[in-house]
């Protein structure tokens, strides 16, 4: 059954993936530009917040920042001003990232999605990591099905409104054909 349209995450555009274009497959090719995603997901965030939690340098930051904007990743919201009265510029995920597709485009993605992984999970610490593993041995057909329907109850997941009072988690999936 479909969730009402009030109950559905305003972030996560709605409608089939597409094929993204090679702008955004290269800015996708970042682990911190998938971390300042994740970050701003559920918030927004001005350049400097972003650096401050991603312990980076806010110059660099502004790089990664402006070519998310720049392929429609992150938007600018409306500016506001600071405690000690700058000009800041918040910015907001659009969702975008979930909607498109690299596929066969030659890119970095996989290794930055393992990477802002990696990175995530060295900042929370280990301790805090739920994983799990498993092997399979599946005719093609079945390997598909099961890719589909993981893929299925992500999409579901990541159109659902998000609780302002909910605790943040992140979800990372890979699958890969063992060497015989």
């Amino acid at each position: 059954m479909a969730e009402p349209e009030s109950a559905r995450h305003p972030h996560v555009p709605d409608g089939e993936r597409r094929p993204a274009t090679e702008a955004q497959a290269r800015a996708l090719a970042s682990g911190t530009r998938l971390r300042i995603l994740r970050l701003c997901l559920s918030e927004s965030l001005t350049n400097k917040e972003i650096a401050t939690r991603l312990r980076k340098h806010p110059a660099s930051v502004l790089h990664h920042v402006r070519t998310l904007v720049d392929t429609g990743f992150l938007a600018a919201e409306p500016i506001r001003r600071g405690s000690r009265g700058a000009r800041e510029v918040p910015y907001r995920a659009t969702g975008l990232s979930w909607m498109v597709e690299l596929g066969d485009q030659p890119t970095r993605r996989q290794d930055a999605l393992l990477e802002a992984f990696l990175e995530e999970v060295a900042a929370v610490g280990q301790a805090r990591l739920q994983s799990s593993r498993l092997g399979l041995r599946l005719p093609p057909e079945q390997i598909e099905e099961f890719r589909q329907r993981l893929f299925e109850l992500l999409d579901e997941f990541a159109h659902r409104r998000m609780d302002p009072d909910g605790q943040r988690w992140s979800v990372y999936l890979g699958m890969h054909p063992e060497s015989e």
